[in-house]
């Protein structure tokens, strides 16, 4: 499954793509017939093992977990996104989101949140989209509020500090 912007192909990671990303960028790289930077995510390919555990488990989650942003001018990756898992029963879906330092200040980190959003709203099972960040304000900040997410929550983790928990249900777009 691929969701298409202006800029972006957001790539929706199946068993086989997460297998490449988890083996290395060339592998990645001839897998998707992109170019891939040496550091395309800050957060290492611990989380891809976890997504393709989990997706070996179900593959009916297909779509609901991690997606690669290919930026189509360049034809490149330049970070990573997506959800944290199918809804839950009660209509909820939480997204996550990075960009390539060199790519932020663009729009872009907007543009593929709200193609996230929008393709989860397009599930009838989804309700609402949440988001986690720093319990500061940032730039992630910045793009929820752009894309019409309220901050509802603040919460203290116990590695992080505070985190501020986000919300746009579906009925408020």
């Amino acid at each position: 499954m691929t969701i298409e912007t202006q800029n972006l192909l957001l790539i929706s990671c199946n068993i086989d793509i997460l297998t490449g990303a988890t083996q290395s960028n060339e592998a990645l790289a001839r897998k998707l017939g992109v170019s891939v930077p040496n550091r395309w995510t800050e957060f290492g390919t611990e989380s891809l093992h976890y997504v393709l555990e989990k997706l070996s488990e179900n593959e009916e989650e297909k779509g609901w977990w991690t997606y690669i942003p290919i930026y189509k001018p360049e034809n490149k990756l330049i970070g990573s996104g997506g959800y944290q898992g199918k809804p839950t029963d009660d209509g909820t879906v939480e997204i996550g989101y990075e960009i390539l330092a060199d790519y932020r200040n663009r729009g872009l980190a907007t543009e593929m949140t709200l193609a996230l959003v929008e393709n989860a709203f397009r599930s009838p099972a989804v309700r609402s989209v949440i988001a986690h960040t720093l319990g500061e304000e940032n730039s992630s900040t910045r793009v929820l509020r752009k894309c019409g997410f309220e901050k509802i929550d603040e919460i203290i983790h116990p590695q992080e500090g505070i985190i501020w928990k986000w919300k746009l249900s579906k009925t408020a777009i």
